[in-house]
């Protein structure tokens, strides 16, 4: 809009025209007031009923709340006033109207379901702590790009729509592409190791993923976006290296850009980076330390997966970030490379206490080991033969992981459900908007 000032930009004796939102509309009798809000703040507009205009007093004061309006008019001191200034209006134009029944009340003195806010995403993103998600999120992805281009790496997109699945079993989503059978991509995995094994060496994508899997959890999604990191020349523990130094980096820029945002939170005060180096924690070490707790009904023997009581117990034990390494190489997927002892894997998981973030390992550069991992779990090697074949062609040692980007705001922000942290999810019950 030509010639428009922002509320947090409108000074004392400046004419402005400002726009947005009517938050709020305040009758006192001869004296009335209506709240605009913008993206920047909000902003009095002062009606002296006596001494206006009853067309421009009606036209202000009928706005129904969330209308969008344009107000022309001159900035005045006010002490009284919210931010110290109000609007003394020439004109007010209603650009578009809004439906006097809401289905959520933006200015958050009722609260909402969290079905219908995510059913009614538009004006829930109007909410001050709606918006500080998605501010902190766009800065999280800001400060991880430039993380690995310090690490040296280059960002990369991959295909999404797949012949195989990068992992095979059901959790699969099926479409037909031209009269063949091909799915949505579950990770980038192979093909950021086909392009780590080119001159390129280290790479990372930021880019959505697909689990057809049947979960109805605070934590699971079933499109959500993956950060993703491969380095040739790498082993698991540089890969380790450099996802710490990336998380870290997350919480420092929101630590650094987002003091507003934190505070509309209500998380300023105890919001800090996780102290470093991450404890790295041996799978052995870290079964015996959960049922050292006495948590869990029955007590976990080697080769057991974690269930999410024991991610928290070993969590509330740890206190803060830490990895979990050497994980038996038999739940561990066939990429993955195993120590000379066969039993243990080079995998690792990168845990938050509340719950897992990240999982990578060194990856199986030799030929002949990886075809006998697709055998041992029961996959086709001719099927992943594009795949297969460029390591044929002298495919380095590497290592690399896969975050999830909603579990690391999910976690940073102490949100209760992943949900929030996404703008429009997909689950098993959402499909739209």
């Amino acid at each position: 809009m030509e010639n428009r000032t922002y509320t947090a930009d409108a000074a004392p004796g400046d004419d402005v025209t400002v726009a947005g939102w009517v938050h709020e509309v305040r009758d006192l009798g001869g004296i009335a007031f209506l709240i605009l809000r913008d993206t920047t703040g909000r902003i009095q507009v002062k009606f002296e009923k006596e001494e206006m205009d009853d067309e421009l007093v009606e036209t202000g004061l009928n706005a129904a709340r969330e209308s969008v309006v344009s107000v022309t008019g001159t900035v005045e001191e006010e002490e009284r006033a919210p931010t110290g200034v109000e609007v003394v209006p020439e004109s007010v134009e209603v650009i578009a109207a809004a439906d006097t029944e809401l289905p959520l009340d933006p200015s958050g003195k009722v609260e909402a379901e969290l079905s219908t806010r995510l059913d009614n995403r538009t004006l829930d993103l109007r909410r001050e702590e709606g918006q500080a998600v998605f501010e902190i999120r766009a800065e999280v992805l800001r400060a991880v790009r430039e993380a690995f281009r310090d690490a040296d790496a280059t960002e990369i997109n991959t295909p999404k729509i797949v012949a195989t699945g990068t992992e095979g079993g059901t959790e699969l989503f099926p479409i037909t592409y031209f009269g063949q059978e091909a799915f949505m991509n579950q990770s980038p995995q192979l093909f950021k190791q086909l392009v780590a094994g080119s001159n390129i060496e280290r790479v990372f994508e930021i880019g959505p993923i697909f689990r057809a899997e049947e979960h109805n959890t605070p934590r699971h999604l079933n499109e959500a976006t993956s950060i993703d990191f491969e380095g040739a020349f790498c082993d698991h523990t540089e890969a380790m290296d450099v996802c710490e130094s990336v998380v870290v980096s997350a919480y420092e820029a929101v630590a650094d850009n987002c003091a507003d945002q934190l505070e509309a939170l209500g998380i300023a005060e105890e919001f800090e980076p996780p102290e470093t180096p991450f404890p790295r924690i041996s799978y052995e070490e870290a079964i015996e330390r959960i049922n050292a707790t006495g948590e869990l009904d029955e007590q976990l023997v080697w080769g057991d997966d974690l269930p999410t009581e024991a991610e928290r117990a070993l969590g509330d034990d740890v206190g803060g970030h830490y990895f979990i390494t050497d994980w038996p190489a038999e739940i561990k997927p066939f990429y993955i490379m195993d120590h000379d002892d066969g039993e243990r894997s080079t995998g690792f998981d990168m845990m938050h206490p509340r719950m897992e973030l990240v999982s990578g390992g060194q990856r199986e550069h030799r030929r002949e080991h990886l075809i006998e991992g697709f055998e041992q779990q029961g996959l086709d090697p001719e099927a992943f033969e594009y795949y297969t074949k460029m390591f044929k062609y002298g495919m380095p040692p590497h290592a690399g992981w896969g975050l999830g980007a909603e579990r690391l705001i999910m976690t940073m922000l102490d949100l209760d459900n992943i949900r929030e942290a996404v703008l429009f999810p997909r689950d098993r019950q959402r499909l739209s908007p």
